[in-house]
C-alpha cells in the first residue's frame, strides 16, 4: 500500500472557494489502474489558515508514479493554476509507504 498527501493552507474565509474548486472537479481517478481511495481532509484551524489534505491511496508506488504520467492526470490537473489568493504557499507533497495496516474485524 501507498499513500500520497498533499497539505494546503487555505487563507481564512476561502475555505468554501477552495472546497468548491475540489468537489467540482473530476479527478479522473476511478479510471486509473493501482488507484483504491481518495480523501479530502479538513483539518486544524489557525488565525491564517484552514489546513486540508488531499489522501489518495495506491496498490503500491508503481502505481502511483504510473498515475503521474498518465492521460487521467494530465486530464485531472487540466487548467489548474495557483490561486495566490486561496492559499498560504504552495501544496506540499508527501509520500508513504504503508508498513503496518490493521482493518476493523467484519
Amino acid at each position: 500500500m501507498f499513500v500520497a498527501m498533499n497539505r494546503f493552507q487555505v487563507r481564512r474565509g476561502q475555505e468554501d472557494a477552495f472546497e468548491k474548486i475540489w468537489l467540482s472537479r473530476d479527478s479522473h481517478l476511478e479510471k486509473v489502474p493501482g488507484f483504491v481511495q481518495f480523501d479530502l481532509l479538513k483539518g486544524p484551524e489557525t488565525e491564517e489558515y484552514t489546513l486540508y489534505a488531499s489522501h489518495s491511496t495506491w496498490a503500491n508506488r508503481d502505481a502511483f508514479e504510473a498515475w503521474t504520467r498518465s492521460e487521467e492526470f494530465r486530464a485531472a490537473h487540466k487548467g489548474a493554476r495557483p490561486n495566490t489568493d486561496i492559499y498560504i504557499g504552495g501544496p506540499k507533497l508527501e509520500l508513504f509507504d504503508s508498513i503496518q495496516k490493521v482493518k476493523a474485524q467484519s
